[in-house]
């Protein structure tokens, strides 16, 4: 607000005691209505989206009443006859597979009637892919294609030889069904029939044409009874099946999950045994009486009709259907009686009464987006289980069984330091978890590497090589500190704070005083990038300063000093080799193509590397060039990546959004919150905030993308620490800072939990004052700093007013 005469007034009213201070009666109510969590651990899903299908009473699934499935016994199938042969353009090479079991993959395979087997071309991506089949004079009505789920050929064509020429019978595109009957234009007697395939899915086993079987003949399956239920939003758990009955063949059921009703098919979005060649469902042999089934990992114990156990998701398609290999213990056909479906609710349960930090302002997307986050962030928090971790040997003895902050509701389902560096702050400004990250924290500081580097997670047996985040380890271990006082844990881990600090980063740390990225190393995002980069040495002259308030905390004031004096320097370094004044903005990284990141710029004025004519100067850059309707891009341009300069990170967002509001832009970064969390919440799933927006706002690796992921949730401590204005500025809240930055808002008020109590803020503003009231623990003391005018006081309640 600028103003000709301001006048600062201050009124002590009273000194209360920890746990004396209450929100005002109004607010008590209020910030509640926004909480997202389940009522209970028993959670229901709430509507039936679609069925397909002999499908009788569908809503019987919800518990009204009985849902039935139905289906018929599939047909045999029709077979070559002997003499047959296929040949293809290309096919893979034998390998184990991904399960581990030797497999081949040669064009023979398509026609052998076993779907099992497969055909697998060798062309990444490559097209065309002709797949040719010799057979004894046969006449045809056309051709039967099923396919693998790991990606189905979409644009293809089918001829057939009439003994001089080929004739094209059939085109198909756009497909994206296993199973498809092909009919031919008019009936062929031929002895060649030439699949031609042009265009297939891509899918994170890569984009290949795999064919399973071709059968001559156009077969007609009885359709897959299932029903899709939709719990509303996404929730992690263990689901479970009451069956009212079955018939006395064993049935099987199948369950696929998924996040968003865009990738909702006969295969989840994403499972764990997805990365051993799973079928990507949960299978279940359904008994003939009444039973209850709750989703667990393993198998029966023929090592057949195996499930996942716990899953991450809105939706599930339930279907009547069984795996070949699962037979005789499951069988794909029969009926089954459902009469209540739900889940077992795993993660922290975020009810009203388990805050310790809210948060509200008199605009309610921003309320909306704050508790979404903190639903996101709940989903997250869980016990760690070795049968629902990361499969890709992450399941470590040191953290089973402990409350951790994993990185995504379904995926990685392990604990990543850089997610905590959002997360954690997440949690310590809403809930009393702060063990969670200590946890993580700690137990990757106690597998430290002799150099010095920290692992990031304890994927591959803590040896994923990861850049930038041991640098994240200690930002994130001083937040851990800062927020809950817990200077023990600082002590006990500050031998390993330094051998990082003082051992792995100078080891990485060129003649010009700047970190550089050897090869072999990744970051947050696998982002091809080495040398000097922007974002790492930012980042670690945040490091350097945070480790320097852990020093002066603990008594090492010469550590702290040492470690102010290497960040001064690496800011003069930065300034010095990465700034471009011709854009006015910090490089991506010194060598390369030209372009400039979110990720640095941001950092570099969070972190002080800026001045404040860089500062207003890289953010008006990032502003002008990167600006999309769902958020701000990470960079400007996509020379390092194909699409950077249409890809959205949350996480590259934060320190953006923190850079605004503390530069004085607030209605800058509220409007990139609502661009990026509005766009989140207002596109299914909704309510949770996604891993990464690609281009034109969608999920930005397909199916398999988190959209419900920790390192997402900025908005929340942006809120509270940078629009509600409070902050910790010594271990524990002991001392406090309140500096709010309301932008357009006309009221906000909050709670933030401290280990001697709560502190709470509300203000208000008109067109003519800002007024404010804080409310501290008597055994702490703050700086209240409005429109400039800074006044010290200790706890209690005081009001100020700002003319």
């Amino acid at each position: 607000m600028r103003h000709l005469r301001r006048r600062l007034a201050v009124a002590v009213v009273a000194l209360l005691g920890p746990g004396l201070v209450a929100a005002p009666a109004d607010a008590a109510q209020s910030w509640q209505r926004y909480v997202v969590a389940p009522d209970s651990r028993d959670v229901r899903p709430v509507r039936v989206v679609e069925t397909t299908g002999d499908v009788t009473h569908p809503q019987g699934v919800l518990g009204h009443g009985t849902a039935v499935l139905r289906r018929s016994p599939a047909p045999a199938k029709p077979a070559w006859p002997a003499g047959t042969t296929a040949t293809a353009s290309s096919f893979h090479a034998p390998n184990n597979g991904n399960d581990g079991k030797p497999r081949t993959y040669a064009p023979g395979n398509a026609i052998d009637g076993d779907t099992g087997t497969f055909w697998n071309d060798d062309t990444l991506a490559a097209y065309p892919d002709t797949l040719t089949i010799t057979t004894p004079a046969t006449n045809l009505p056309g051709i039967t294609l099923q396919s693998s789920p790991d990606g189905v050929p979409q644009d293809f064509t089918v001829e057939t030889w009439d003994g001089t020429a080929w004739h094209t019978a059939a085109t198909v595109t756009g497909n994206t069904r296993t199973q498809l009957a092909v009919p031919f234009d008019k009936p062929a007697t031929t002895t060649q029939v030439r699949l031609t395939v042009t265009k297939d899915q891509a899918t994170d086993k890569g984009e290949f044409t795999r064919v399973n079987e071709i059968w001559p003949g156009l077969v007609a399956d009885p359709p897959v009874p299932s029903v899709v239920v939709d719990f509303g939003k996404v929730v992690v758990g263990y689901p479970r099946i009451s069956f009212a009955g079955a018939s006395a063949n064993n049935p099987g059921v199948r369950l696929a999950f998924s996040e968003s009703r865009q990738y909702l098919t006969d295969r989840s979005d994403f499972t764990r045994s997805d990365f051993s060649g799973g079928p990507g469902t949960d299978q279940h042999a359904v008994p003939g009486g009444r039973s209850q089934w709750t989703d667990t990992k393993g198998c029966l114990p023929d090592g057949k009709v195996c499930s996942d156990g716990l899953h991450g998701f809105r939706y599930v398609r339930i279907s009547l259907d069984a795996l070949p290999g699962d037979a005789p213990d499951a069988q794909p056909y029969g009926e089954v009686r459902i009469d209540g479906v739900s889940l077992l609710f795993s993660a922290f349960l975020g009810t009203p009464d388990t805050y310790t930090g809210w948060f509200e302002s008199s605009d309610p997307q921003l309320n909306q987006y704050w508790y979404g986050a903190a639903y996101t962030n709940e989903l997250v928090t869980d016990t760690f289980r070795a049968t629902d971790a990361e499969p890709r040997n992450a399941a470590s003895p040191t953290l089973e069984g402990k409350l951790v902050l994993h990185d995504g509701a379904k995926r990685d389902r392990d604990p990543y330091v850089g997610d905590v560096g959002v997360s954690g702050r997440t949690t310590y400004l809403t809930h009393d978890t702060a063990v969670a990250a200590r946890n993580v924290l700690a137990d990757l500081a106690d597998h430290q590497r002799a150099d010095g580097w920290i692992p990031p997670a304890s994927i591959n047996d803590y040896t994923l090589p990861l850049f930038d985040y041991p640098l994240w380890w200690v930002t994130s271990s001083w937040d851990y500190v800062l927020y809950t006082g817990d200077t023990a844990y600082g002590a006990q881990y500050y031998g390993a704070l330094t051998k990082t600090l003082d051992g792995w980063y100078p080891s990485v740390t060129d003649s010009r005083g700047l970190l550089s990225r050897p090869s072999g190393y990744g970051d947050y995002a696998f982002l091809p990038r080495d040398g000097e980069v922007t974002y790492y040495n930012a980042l670690y002259v945040q490091a350097l300063s945070d480790a320097a308030q852990l020093a002066k905390a603990l008594g090492r004031q010469a550590d702290a000093d040492r470690w102010q004096q290497r960040a001064q320097a690496v800011s003069t370094a930065i300034n010095t080799y990465l700034w471009d004044p011709a854009a006015g903005a910090y490089l991506d990284a010194a060598n390369g193509p030209v372009r400039h990141g979110q990720d640095g710029n941001s950092i570099a004025v969070v972190a002080g590397v800026a001045d404040q004519a860089r500062a207003q100067s890289a953010l008006d850059y990032l502003a002008t060039h990167t600006a999309l309707p769902y958020g701000n891009a990470f960079m400007d341009n996509d020379t390092l990546i194909g699409e950077g300069s249409k890809r959205v990170y949350a996480f590259t967002s934060y320190p953006e959004l923190q850079a605004r509001f503390r530069t004085g832009q607030a209605d800058s970064a509220i409007d990139q919150i609502k661009r990026t969390y509005g766009w989140m919440a207002g596109h299914d799933p909704g309510v949770t905030d996604w891993e990464g927006i690609g281009p034109d706002g969608s999920l930005y690796e397909g199916a398999y993308t988190s959209a419900a992921h920790g390192w997402s949730t900025g908005v929340l401590p942006a809120l509270t620490n940078d629009l509600l204005g409070v902050t910790p500025v010594t271990p524990g809240f002991a001392t406090w800072s309140v500096e709010p930055h309301p932008g357009s808002v006309a009221w906000a008020r909050g709670q933030v939990p401290t280990p001697h109590g709560p502190l709470t803020v509300s203000w208000r503003q008109t067109a003519r004052e800002l007024s404010l009231t804080v409310t501290a623990p008597k055994d702490t003391s703050g700086t209240v700093v409005l429109n400039g005018k800074r006044s010290t006081v200790r706890g209690g309640t005081h009001s100020f007013t700002v003319r």
